[in-house]
């Protein structure tokens, strides 16, 4: 991979694709999470400290017509120039006169941010034309935002076509897909792969592959119980997804036949409604009264999974065990959170990944207790998945 490392960008421009999708105060608008931010800084002060400028582009929110105020990247600068600890000067468009004069008038040492990418349709639509008029700001392309690679849009894909020879990785993008190729061709083993979240369909295309290089499987979070009635068992009110039985079945199956130990809670704690307050009691997962649901996983399930986190000597995490939003319902992703971090200070390799869990090492203090904290959800699991992220073939094609 051809990162920034291996440039000089003394007197040049770099054009950064950062990830500053941050969430946001919804009264002050303040951003309330900064990690995207500090994952960009390296890149972003290789080059500053090389002699070179920097124009950052990033997207932020979902804006559905054009520009609104509530998704404009202004809202980022205080907590940009803060980290930094320089001036950022701001273009109010990515495109157009604003962006270009700015860019034109950047000196060296200097950083500029440009508004929304996605107050335009065409970066979403991956425009050629949109992407050419971004291209003209910058002397080098920086891809730094993993967690939109797997996404083919104008900044994360098609600019890099105009910048022949002059176009490479970010240092987090770099140390994304370094932690993801050691997790999965350069795993010490016994690799376990802890899958957690809601759905079945989520994940299916993730458990396929795993099953050809993790040595145990433990599954938490509502899709377990789409597992337990493949198996027979009766899980109440408990979240199913019908249509996934059959394949909840076969990846049993296959699991056995390549000698993958699949983990699946021994016991749930239950709730008699999907709330707070709910009443809870602790029940086998594979025999749920009617009425009752699985929040989480139950004691004896926490005690077999952190059994066998503890022993193993690389670990993956995608998703939680319950809902953990809820304090009834967080025990099982606290404690698998701690063995891991256990298992991590015992010399094991761990990658976290995924909104739900880096929230959840996030919000326990545990985020510097594990290897590797991912930046990006979706691009984590289509990569684990063993797809080729159009973000990264850009750059390696370029």
């Amino acid at each position: 991979m051809k990162t920034v490392d291996q440039f000089n960008f003394s007197g040049k421009k770099a054009l950064i694709r950062v990830d500053f999708n941050v969430p946001l105060d919804k009264q002050t608008f303040a951003v309330t999470d900064d990690t995207r931010i500090r994952a960009a800084l390296p890149t972003i002060k290789k080059i500053l400290a090389d002699g070179g400028s920097v124009i950052l582009m990033s997207h932020l929110g979902r804006p559905k017509e054009g520009p609104e105020e509530k998704y404009s990247l202004k809202h980022v600068l205080p907590t940009l120039k803060e980290l930094l600890g320089t001036d950022v000067a701001f273009a109010d468009d990515c495109i157009g006169e604003s962006a270009t004069q700015a860019a034109a008038q950047l000196q060296p040492g200097g950083v500029l941010l440009l508004e929304n990418l996605r107050f335009y349709k065409e970066e979403e639509k991956g425009d050629e034309a949109f992407a050419q008029k971004l291209a003209a700001l910058g002397d080098f392309y920086v891809n730094d935002a993993f967690g939109t690679a797997h996404r083919a849009h104008a900044s994360t894909t098609i600019v890099a076509k105009f910048f022949h020879g002059k176009a490479c990785f970010g240092l987090l993008m770099a140390a994304e897909v370094a932690s993801l190729e050691k997790v999965l061709n350069n795993s010490e083993k016994p690799f376990t792969a802890i899958v957690g979240g809601a759905k079945v369909s989520d994940k299916i295309m993730i458990l396929e592959r795993l099953l050809g290089i993790a040595d145990n499987i433990i599954i938490g979070g509502g899709m377990a119980y789409t597992f337990y009635k493949a198996m027979g068992g009766s899980i109440g009110n408990s979240l199913l997804e019908e249509e996934r039985i059959d394949t909840a079945h076969e990846l049993i199956k296959k699991a056995q036949e390549k000698g993958v130990n699949i983990y699946l809670p021994v016991d749930s704690v239950v709730a008699d409604k999907f709330a707070a307050d709910a009443n809870t009691d602790i029940s086998l997962s594979k025999a749920i009264d009617d009425g009752w649901m699985g929040l989480d996983i139950g004691p004896e399930a926490i005690s077999e999974y952190v059994a066998t986190i503890k022993q193993s000597r690389t670990l993956l995490w995608n998703g939680p065990m319950g809902v953990f939003e809820m304090e009834k319902f967080q025990n099982g992703t606290v404690e698998v959170a701690k063995a891991v971090a256990e298992a991590t200070a015992n010399g094991a390799y761990s990658l976290v990944g995924g909104g739900d869990s880096v929230a959840a090492v996030n919000q326990f203090g545990l985020a510097d207790k594990v290897s590797y904290v991912s930046t990006g959800g979706g691009a984590m699991l289509e990569y684990l998945e063993g797809k080729v992220l159009p973000g990264v073939r850009a750059v390696l094609e370029s």
